[in-house]
């Protein structure tokens, strides 16, 4: 996950702080996430959802990839899972 520290000062803060007072969103971070979506649609950064979902998913691969070639994610065979949980 990425991180990104902004400072909000004037127009946006006021926003935010209304936003979460309102109740509209729990929290600042979730309303910042809810706009970049709105942006995203807004100025078409993806044709359309299933590319969105495409290019989160390869990227979780990716994730998922570099972990195991790392070792901190074990992979098991159908037969060591079958053993594990007591399946026949």
């Amino acid at each position: 996950m990425g991180e990104v520290l902004v400072r909000f000062e004037g127009a946006q803060e006021v926003i935010l702080d209304r936003l979460t007072k309102l109740g509209v969103f729990k929290t600042k971070s979730e309303a910042i996430r809810a706009g970049l979506l709105e942006l995203g649609k807004e100025y078409k950064v993806f044709e359309n959802a299933k590319d969105l979902e495409d290019e989160l998913a390869v990227r979780k691969m990716a994730k998922i990839s570099i972990e195991i070639k790392e070792g901190k994610r074990k992979v098991f065979t159908e037969a060591e899972v079958k053993k594990k949980y007591g399946f026949k």
